[in-house]
């Protein structure tokens, strides 16, 4: 009989960690499994965690899923835990991203119609937590990061403090004025310049043609093809204290690229897209400037065209 009790009591203690690792491993309702044995409760010494997901994350689900993992672990995190700060630190979540950009599937030979449906976190793959040295270095790079647009160059580039990191090509807005029937009344359609801050992410953007306020659901892409619109990011400016509803934002035609073509917005690439987003947090800051005379990549002067005529 003591044998009997000893043999279930032995059961029961190893019972309690047993389903303790099986509750951690598979959490309910959840797309990801923690790695993490050595303790019982998840506190801020298990930084930094790897999370390990289940099943394929599409675009379409993309978002929920990132702000999932970033409600479940900010109570463990000793900084607030946010959706930039959690990508820019497993960057090739980035990578992934980028490649859903339609032409680079293209060149691929690889057709997609809907972006949308394409896996952007593969299953089995891992996703970190970062401890806290790794997060006050990525909170203190968006602190000193600045977005730079200088509008007859038809560049955009994203420098922390003096070291630029990116450089991308950019359209922007046509040297005109039209009446929109978004806003109701004529409007320059010249890209404003000015210094400010992103005010705001539109995760999942309508596209709408201000000319005539309808909202499109399709897109024709440089190649006469017809795709559904990609889930990518539009990012909104505030310049000198002012917002004109001036966006950075993706186009499906990067033939448009290098030209004064937008109604105002700054038109990127789709993957360049992904990675100015993940650069720029709410109160990033930005500039855009209408600098004539440049330095090239040879580093000779060189003066731009005027292509809105100030110089006149």
């Amino acid at each position: 009989m003591n044998t009997i009790k000893l043999i279930l009591k032995l059961a029961l203690v190893l019972a309690i960690p047993i389903f303790f690792v099986i509750n951690i491993c598979y959490p309910k309702n959840d797309d990801c499994f923690v790695i993490s044995f050595a303790n019982k409760r998840l506190t801020t010494n298990s930084l930094p965690l790897k999370i390990q997901i289940k099943k394929n994350i599409i675009v379409d689900n993309y978002f929920p899923f990132i702000d999932s993992i970033v409600t479940k672990y900010d109570s463990i995190t000793p900084y607030k835990l946010t959706e930039h700060l959690l990508v820019r630190n497993n960057y090739w979540i980035i990578d992934t991203l980028q490649n859903t950009d339609y032409y680079r599937k293209k060149a691929k030979d690889s057709f997609v119609y809907n972006q949308r449906q394409m896996i952007a976190i593969p299953s089995g793959s891992f996703i970190t937590i970062p401890d806290s040295f790794k997060a006050t270095k990525l909170l203190n790079a968006f602190k000193n990061t600045t977005i730079d647009i200088n509008i007859p160059e038809f560049k955009l580039r994203i420098y922390e403090d003096s070291l630029k990191l990116y450089e991308f090509p950019i359209r922007v807005g046509r040297h005109e004025k039209k009446f929109l029937e978004m806003s109701g009344r004529m409007e320059d359609l010249r890209t404003k310049t000015g210094k400010g801050t992103i005010v705001k992410h539109i995760k999942n953007p309508k596209y709408v043609n201000p000319v005539n306020n309808h909202e499109y659901l399709v897109t024709k892409r440089d190649d006469n093809k017809v795709t559904k619109l990609p889930l990518i990011p539009f990012l909104e400016t505030e310049l000198n204290g002012l917002r004109y509803g001036q966006l950075i934002h993706p186009t499906t035609n990067p033939i448009t690229l290098g030209k004064a073509y937008s109604n105002g917005c700054i038109g990127t690439n789709e993957a360049d897209a992904w990675v100015i987003y993940y650069y720029a947090p709410i109160n990033t800051k930005i500039q855009i400037r209408y600098d004539l005379q440049v330095i090239d990549e040879n580093n000779e002067s060189q003066v731009l065209k005027d292509i809105y005529g100030y110089s006149k």
